[in-house]
């Protein structure tokens, strides 16, 4: 018996040793990648844990550098990990996630996750309807509309460059507001009980000067929300929230029953 129990061990010793091995039906690099993401789902390795090196998974699991190279290439592709070059390769902080079903509140998402938030007000105005926004607006070409640009922050990172036009027939006092304490979203959520709402997703890149006030790369691509909310068959506003890809997701979880879950 005393035999038998110290073989089992041995067997569970090597096991835990090289995970993967005891996934034979999945290909190598699989069996990598599951090892590693069982570690960082577990909290093993958290966010900015330093994972072994390519030369170290080669040695610990028996297979070939490319292998090892194609786990880690996909964990990057997954936003699971980060690669540095020349540094090594760091579990990836996980991105803040935005509901797509509500309209959410970003300065609350923020706090609620005990970062900072912060907001700048870069543009307060009065403007004639571009052919454009009329016609997202349902409004006549050069019908006036409220125009604002903000920049919201995560502990002092641009996530989000948020582009609003508001109709002033249906909140007139809209550019009177202090947008510091209140931002435009809680505002309109709290004064229109808007009745319908639509979200549509775009991967894009930036303009120049979006990249410029995000502080982002030109090259790197941006996830756009593009909102509008109606009251009684009105178009109350049309906004545009630019996030970095790298930086925010967007998502939601439903129940069956209807209910939103948010996250």
């Amino acid at each position: 018996m005393k035999s038998r129990a110290s073989s089992s061990r041995r067997v569970h010793g090597r096991a835990d040793a090289a995970a993967p091995a005891s996934e034979p039906s999945l290909a190598l690099y699989e069996q990598v990648k599951e090892h590693i993401t069982r570690r960082i789902q577990s909290g093993e390795w958290p966010a900015g844990h330093r994972l072994p090196s390519e030369h170290e998974l080669v040695a610990q699991f028996g297979i070939s550098r490319m292998t090892a190279n194609r786990a880690l290439r996909e964990l990057v592709d997954q936003g699971r990990i980060v690669r540095v070059a020349g540094v090594g390769s760091f579990v990836a902080e996980e991105k803040p996630q935005s509901t797509l079903l509500n309209i959410s509140n970003i300065a609350s998402e923020i706090r609620g996750r005990g970062h900072d938030y912060g907001f700048r007000l870069l543009v307060s105005e009065r403007v004639s309807a571009s052919p454009d926004v009329a016609a997202w607006m349902d409004v006549r070409m050069g019908e006036s509309l409220f125009h604002c640009v903000c920049l919201h922050l995560e502990d002092g990172l641009p996530v989000q460059l948020e582009d609003r036009y508001v109709n002033p027939r249906i909140v007139p006092a809209f550019l009177e507001q202090d947008f510091s304490v209140s931002t435009p979203s809680e505002y309109l959520v709290r004064n229109v009980p808007f009745d319908q709402i639509e979200h549509l997703v775009d991967a894009v890149l930036p303009t120049p000067e979006q990249a410029d006030r995000l502080a982002m790369d030109r090259a790197d691509p941006c996830l756009l929300l593009t909102r509008r909310t109606w009251i009684r068959g009105q178009t109350v506003t049309l906004v545009r929230c630019l996030h970095p890809a790298a930086r925010y997701r967007l998502g939601s979880r439903v129940r069956t029953d209807g209910n939103q879950s948010l996250g």
